[in-house]
């Protein structure tokens, strides 16, 4: 899931330069010789971590273009390009939003995503090998599953969601740091390096357990992105959407795709948590529910 990837890399690297440049500049409200005080750390926590979320948001298509190669589409060349540029206008216009940019990336794998800061601010991308390797009709239905996307808000519901736990990341490892230092070393006045390993080492670790929240999220998305892509484009195209999907990339699915695909591959337990897709399977099973 191309998207989330780059959001997330693009989100964590934002947050690191302005927190290095904060303690870089010594602009750290919170630590005071008496301890910590936790107003001015929580308003700090919320505006670095909403801060760096957000600014990942804005630049998210520029980030998308560049990092990917995508082509966009401003006045179509061949019958291929002018089937995607009318498909994608048709499902703007059904799901009430505006029309996004259209591009191509060069990739061999069936792969498409939605990025942008707003919903009637969006680009959609599809791979050459979505071109090559689908028929129109499952074609269809992933640029619907894409629009879906759009239409939901889901990246601007996601940098809400990723703001919200990167503020409590930071806020809770400052607590931590701050707490190991004063007990366990009796540091009384200001504080040591224990706090600021502390610091780095219970980011680290909650940063993990907080992107299960970002993944559960994911992964309720697209269920929610199939059903709008039925919508557009039929359930029986979906699922057949799916199912190739499903045909191209047998279980267990590489890593690279599982990561970054429209699809993401099966996994249980724990992995099961950081997986960015539901299993194809279950996504199908719930068209057909639904169907």
């Amino acid at each position: 899931m191309k998207r989330i990837v780059l959001f997330l890399a693009t989100n964590l690297a934002i947050v690191l330069v302005l927190s290095l440049t904060m303690r870089i500049l010594g602009v750290e409200p919170y630590l005071t010789d008496q301890g910590l005080n936790l107003t001015s750390l929580l308003i700090f926590a919320a505006v670095m971590g909403f801060g760096g979320s957000f600014i990942s948001l804005a630049i998210s298509k520029w980030t998308a273009k560049k990092s990917m190669g995508v082509r966009v589409i401003e006045t179509p060349s061949n019958s291929t390009e002018f089937w995607l540029v009318d498909t994608i206008r048709k499902y703007a216009a059904d799901a009430g939003v505006k029309m996004p940019e259209v591009g191509i990336f060069d990739s061999p794998e069936v792969n498409a995503f939605a990025t942008g800061m707003t919903k009637n601010s969006s680009l959609v991308a599809v791979s050459s090998g979505l071109l090559l390797q689908m028929t129109r009709p499952e074609a269809e239905a992933v640029v619907g599953h894409e629009i879906a996307h759009v239409a939901n808000g889901d990246m601007v519901t996601l940098a809400l969601i990723q703001g919200v736990v990167n503020t409590f990341v930071m806020f809770l490892s400052r607590v931590i740091g701050h707490t190991v230092d004063r007990v366990v070393f009796k540091n009384e006045r200001g504080h040591g390096p224990a706090f600021f390993v502390t610091m780095i080492v219970a980011e680290m670790v909650l940063g993990i357990l907080a992107s299960i929240i970002v993944m559960w999220f994911s992964r309720k998305r697209e269920f929610r992105a199939d059903r709008g892509g039925a919508s557009l484009a039929g359930g029986q195209n979906m699922i057949a959407a799916l199912e190739r999907l499903n045909s191209l990339h047998p279980h267990p699915l590489p890593e690279k795709m599982a990561a970054f695909g429209i699809a993401g591959g099966g996994a249980s337990g724990i992995k099961r948590l950081f997986m960015t897709h539901p299993p194809l399977e279950e996504r199908i099973a719930a068209l057909r529910a639904v169907q």
